[in-house]
């Protein structure tokens, strides 16, 4: 009779017994955490992210405004800011793009030998950004106060975030104010303890 060898044999006394791995219990466990953990930061972060737009857009209104105030003051001459139509003339849609250009004749429209300083594009779609009622302007002097009698207030208002809105204050000498949320109630007042309101 033929003898084969032994085959070697299997130890299972040299299994690596130090094998790491989830049960299902605790799978379910993990998903159930981060699923709670996302249903309470997901409405928060919508949030943030259009405070961080309204922010930046106030950030770009402001330097608009402070470049046209520039303009005059350096030109000696008129500086407007305004969002222009086809015809060149100033409307009262400023979720539109603005331009800024030096009125060399004074006619408070850009004509042909004029030059546009700078362009801000218009705002996100569906957002709003009023100044005042029926003004379609803000010219500043060489003096660089305001043309004209009356402060303004612009107000950026994002669509279906009212409570997000803010504000920058024209005033008359010609400086302009972002509005803050003085009380602390969650709203942006401008300096008169007045809350934005994007109210027409």
């Amino acid at each position: 009779m033929r003898k084969f060898p032994c085959s070697p044999t299997f130890n299972v006394a040299s299994l690596n017994t130090n094998i790491k791995a989830f049960t299902l219990i605790e799978l379910m466990l993990s998903v159930a955490v981060t699923s709670i953990l996302a249903a309470i930061a997901i409405p928060n972060y919508s949030d943030f992210i259009v405070q961080m737009r309204v922010d930046s857009e106030i950030s770009k209104l402001h330097r608009i405004l402070f470049l046209t105030r520039n303009a005059a003051i350096n030109n000696g001459q008129k500086a407007i800011v305004c969002p222009l139509n086809l015809s060149n003339q100033c409307t009262t849609l400023w979720h539109n793009e603005l331009s800024v250009f030096v009125d060399v004749n004074d006619n408070e429209k850009f004509d042909d030998n004029e030059r546009i300083v700078s362009i801000r594009a218009a705002i996100n779609t569906g957002d709003k950004l009023l100044y005042g009622i029926g003004r379609n302007k803000i010219t500043f002097k060489p003096t660089g106060h305001l043309s004209g009698l009356a402060n303004g207030t612009f107000r950026y208002c994002p669509q279906n975030h009212m409570k997000l809105s803010r504000g920058i204050v024209v005033a008359r000498s010609g400086r302009f104010y972002q509005s803050t949320d003085i009380d602390n109630d969650g709203l942006d007042e401008n300096r008169g303890n007045k809350e934005i309101s994007c109210d027409n």
